[in-house]
């Protein structure tokens, strides 16, 4: 169980890194090619759109094929996509590998919600498939680290920044290469499928092998001990259907709205942070590694968040945190639009909207919903109805990542960030609107 759990946290790390290494390596990326700010802006947005892709179709698809097939062919993507970026020749070739990275990361999130929800005791399923998440947040750090790292590096070794910025962002992203090939040792020393998808296919030997094995005990499953549901057949329609329509909006939409503010914010942390605290720099290397560093020390408090979200959500409940966290979210991003008003750099200021909204978000909602969305499908559509979700929240991300820059443009950064405020308090209400009315939390459906 340990080594199923580690090889879906190392996946989800790798999902981390990759998203996020790009909001560092993007200043160094526009010197080098010398691109616009929409081809800035699709690159951004490259790999999420991907993911949407990913999470759509690839979770449908692990539901008829199985877990475990599907995370080889993941982990072989990763692979082959994260190589093309390392050595992508023009913006357009970096943004299709990009994209495809996206498509691995975006069936990450069914497989690995499925593959844990299914094989760990209900009792910690909570705190595993949370903890499991909580290493996104190592792969962000990772990510800010390496790009600091990166930098530094360059800058002992070359006396001007032409070598960073030609080289520079390849290698950041090539460390998402080596951390690919790290997963796929790990993936090749554990072949083993889910015994409750055997079970929901009524595949009755191949339960009781795949539970001896993850024991470490002979089991025998038959049709007595575990029979298969006297419900319909279920299939991705049934998401869409009267039994499950409530749980569907529950894990689709505030999900969806979290991803707006979550992507929105993250991914132009280094950014938002450089425009709001150093801007009086000018010279790119340093204004870069000024963002990298202060990028690094927030996103410390998206891994506080996880720690507060393992300990918290059996005593708490997902829906209670979920909503705190929403509105913390929110007080976060009133506080940075408080202080982008300000007519002095108030530090102190930025940094507190900053570890707020970090440190709620991951408590809250970057925890709950995609533990619900393992939690709230039976076996038969639980991949398809996680995937689901995935892509609909990779939606608001596209939208967070795509159309930010350019509102920031219109409306300032103030106004912007009042505008997610209100956002997360509308995921708040809706989550309360959506809670199925009889959810028994950490416990099969």
């Amino acid at each position: 169980m340990w080594l199923l759990w580690l090889l879906s946290a190392g996946l989800i790390a790798l999902d981390g890194f990759d998203f996020f290494i790009i909001g560092v390596a993007l200043p160094l990326i526009e010197e080098d090619f010398g691109i616009n700010a929409s081809q800035t802006g699709i690159l951004a947005v490259a790999a999420i759109a991907g993911s949407l892709v990913g999470s759509l179709t690839l979770g449908a698809i692990t539901d008829r094929v199985g877990r475990q097939l599907m995370l080889i062919v993941d982990i072989t993507l990763f692979l082959v996509a994260s190589l093309g970026t390392a050595l992508a020749w023009n913006i357009e070739s970096l943004i299709a590998f990009r994209f495809l990275v996206g498509i691995a990361i975006g069936a990450d999130y069914p497989i690995s919600v499925a593959y844990i929800t299914e094989n760990v005791p209900a009792p910690l399923r909570g705190k595993m498939v949370i903890s499991a998440f909580s290493f996104q947040a190592i792969g962000a750090l990772l990510g800010a680290l390496v790009g600091i790292g990166v930098i530094w590096s360059f800058e002992q070794i070359y006396p001007n920044s032409q070598p960073l910025v030609q080289y520079g962002w390849r290698w950041m992203l090539a460390v998402g290469l080596l951390l690919a090939i790290l997963i796929a040792v790990l993936r090749f020393q554990f072949l083993l499928e889910s015994p409750s998808y055997h079970i929901a296919r009524g595949e009755y030997p191949e339960a009781s092998h795949a539970a001896s094995i993850l024991l470490n005990e002979s089991i025998e499953i038959t049709p007595e001990t575990e029979p298969i549901s006297t419900k319909p057949k279920l299939n991705y329609k049934a998401l869409f259907s009267k039994d499950y329509r409530r749980q569907t909006l529950l894990v689709t939409i505030p999900w969806f709205l979290q991803d707006i503010a979550t992507y929105g914010i993250g991914i132009f942390t280094p950014v938002i942070i450089t425009v709001l605290a150093f801007a009086a720099e000018t010279d790119v290397s340093t204004q870069t590694i000024n963002g990298a560093i202060g990028s690094a020390f927030v996103d410390l408090f998206l891994i506080l968040g996880f720690i507060v979200a393992i300990a918290c959500v059996d005593v708490v409940g997902r829906i209670p945190l979920q909503i705190i966290g929403f509105l913390g979210m929110a007080l976060g991003l009133t506080i940075l639009a408080i202080a982008s008003l300000a007519s002095t750099v108030n530090i102190w200021l930025i940094f507190t909207g900053f570890i707020l909204f970090n440190l709620l978000m991951n408590a809250g909602p970057n925890s709950t919903t995609f533990l619900l969305s393992g939690e709230v499908f039976p076996t038969a559509i639980r991949a398809s109805g996680a995937g689901l979700a995935a892509a609909v929240a990779k939606g608001g991300a596209i939208v967070g990542t795509y159309a930010l820059p350019v509102l920031k443009e219109s409306l300032g950064v103030s106004n912007l960030l009042f505008i997610l405020a209100l956002i997360c308090v509308l995921a708040a209400g809706l989550t309360y609107l959506f809670a199925p009315l009889e959810f028994d939390e950490g416990k099969n459906i």
